[in-house]
């Protein structure tokens, strides 16, 4: 898909995408789980988008920050109440540059998936979320549990929305290799076609759980909803919790020189070399 990048899925739903039939009505779910884990410092989304969580979530009196790649997602937010307020960093959040620490950091609604499309990118974001993490805080992304029994021959197209006025129809294309999904919203109506486009790289929950152990973080609880249902094998989402693992001191091992190395191996010579003369 030529000219394709972070903000072109954004740039082109972004007139429609709260009313959108594929953006789920969990908003309040979700700002309410992630109150309960906000901790006392900042807050940071990634793909803020058009304030969908951000702005339940700063109602609830917590200082919310966020980055995007789509201006015109972010313009949308900025029209609603409270929108102005919200601080915006518009950018890949790969780097997240964005100053200072929080107590949380959450991506949603697959925008993990959507806005990195390489897994080199996604592990680069774990580590970057790392260093921008407080130590008691904690790193939270939805994202659905991939299902390959969803494609016929690697695609797939499905009828999600049909009344008497609408047709929207989902198509898409699968790479098992890049575990990558090509694909776009059409709808289609008596006043014309619309057409949004859009790519992910969709990874496991245990390759997740890797990518967080590189970074220097771990699994702290999984869920298969904002709601806390128990997460099992039929859950087709997830909302993970990472924490950064602690580096206690007495764990890391005490730097020896030269002379401490040559003390040891003379003393081994010399155990050797008597044990050799019994």
């Amino acid at each position: 898909m030529a000219n394709y990048d972070e903000s072109t899925y954004g740039e082109r739903i972004a007139d429609v995408y709260d009313h959108f039939f594929t953006t789920p009505a969990n908003a309040e779910d979700a700002a309410e789980f992630l109150a309960s884990v906000a901790g006392k410092r900042r807050v940071l989304e990634l793909g803020i988008g058009t304030g969908r969580i951000a702005l339940p979530l700063a109602a609830r009196s917590i200082k919310v920050s966020g980055i995007d790649a789509s201006p015109k997602m972010v313009e949308r937010m900025r029209e609603k109440p409270g929108g102005d307020a919200i601080p915006v960093t518009i950018g890949n959040f790969v780097n997240i540059k964005v100053p200072g620490q929080f107590s949380l950091i959450y991506v949603a609604f697959n925008t993990f998936f959507g806005g990195l499309l390489t897994q080199e990118d996604q592990v680069r974001c774990f580590e970057r979320v790392a260093r921008r993490l407080s130590d008691d805080g904690v790193f939270v992304l939805e994202g659905f549990v991939p299902d390959l029994s969803r494609f016929d021959r690697g695609q797939r197209t499905s009828t999600i929305h049909l009344d008497t006025g609408t047709a929207l129809i989902d198509a898409v294309k699968h790479d098992l290799l890049r575990q990558h999904i090509l694909g776009a919203h059409i709808a289609i109506s008596e006043s014309g076609t619309r057409y949004y486009p859009l790519q992910l790289r969709y990874a496991w929950p245990s390759e997740l759980d890797l990518m967080a152990r590189l970074a220097g973080m771990r699994l702290r609880e999984r869920w298969g909803g904002w709601r806390r249902e128990p997460f099992t094998g039929a859950s087709q989402t997830h909302v993970s919790v990472y924490e950064k693992v602690p580096v206690a001191a007495s764990s890391v091992p005490k730097s020896k020189g030269p002379a401490t190395v040559a003390q040891k191996t003379s003393k081994m010579s010399r155990r050797l070399g008597s044990g050799s003369k019994r």
